[in-house]
C-alpha cells in the first residue's frame, strides 16, 4: 500500500520554511514564539530589514535544492538560515526522511516575497511569502512520488525572522491560504 506523506508537527510548522511543506502539503501552526529582544538595531529601515530577510530566504531555498536526502551533511547549509523551533523542526523533518530513504527531486523557486512588518525593537520582520513548488516532488525508493495528490503548485507563507547581528533567520513559517500568490 502506498502512503502519502502527511507528516504533522504539534507546535511547530512543518519543516523546510514551508518549502517542503508545500513538497508534502501538510503542516500545523507553530505558537507564536517570545520576541529576543535585541541591544543593538541591526537595521537603520524597514526596507532594509525587509532586504535582508528576503535573501536570507532566497539563500534558504538554494540551499533547499541542493539538499541530498541520502546525505544528511548537505542539510546542514539550511540551518544556517534558521533558528530556534524551526530549525529544530528541519532537523526532525531531514532526519526522518533520511530515515525513510526518500529522495528530493526538482526545484522549489521563490516567486514572491512580501515583507509586512519590521519591529526596531525586537530586530523581527514578518513576511509573506510564495513558493512554487510545481516542479519539485519526494519521491520512494521505487520513484513513486510521496507528494500529496491534490498538492497545490503554490505554497503561500507567513513567514517570521529574527535579527542575530546583521543577520535575519528564519524563525517561523506557517501556511496562510490568504495570501495571494497569482501575481508576483
Amino acid at each position: 500500500m502506498k502512503t502519502t506523506i502527511t507528516l504533522l508537527r504539534t507546535g511547530s510548522a512543518f519543516a523546510a520554511a514551508g518549502l517542503l511543506v508545500g513538497m508534502l502539503s501538510a503542516c500545523a501552526p507553530e505558537s507564536e514564539p517570545t520576541p529576543k529582544p535585541t541591544t543593538s538595531a541591526a537595521f537603520a529601515t524597514d526596507e532594509e530589514a525587509f532586504a535582508a530577510a528576503e535573501a536570507t530566504y532566497q539563500a534558504y531555498t538554494d540551499a533547499m535544492n541542493k539538499v541530498d536526502l541520502a546525505d544528511p551533511a548537505t542539510f546542514e547549509s539550511l540551518y544556517a538560515y534558521s533558528t530556534g523551533g524551526f530549525e529544530t523542526a528541519d532537523r526532525e523533518t531531514f532526519s526522518q526522511l533520511h530515515a525513510e530513504g526518500l529522495r528530493m527531486s526538482g526545484q522549489v523557486v521563490l516567486v514572491k516575497f512580501r515583507g509586512k512588518d519590521f519591529d526596531a525593537k525586537t530586530a523581527r520582520v514578518e513576511a509573506d511569502v510564495c513558493i512554487d513548488v510545481s516542479r519539485s516532488d519526494v519521491v520512494d525508493s521505487s520513484g513513486n512520488s510521496r507528494v500529496a495528490p491534490d498538492r497545490s503548485d503554490m505554497n503561500p507563507l507567513h513567514v517570521d525572522f529574527e535579527a542575530q547581528g546583521d543577520a535575519m533567520l528564519i524563525s517561523r513559517a506557517e501556511r496562510d491560504e490568504n495570501i495571494k500568490c497569482d501575481a508576483a
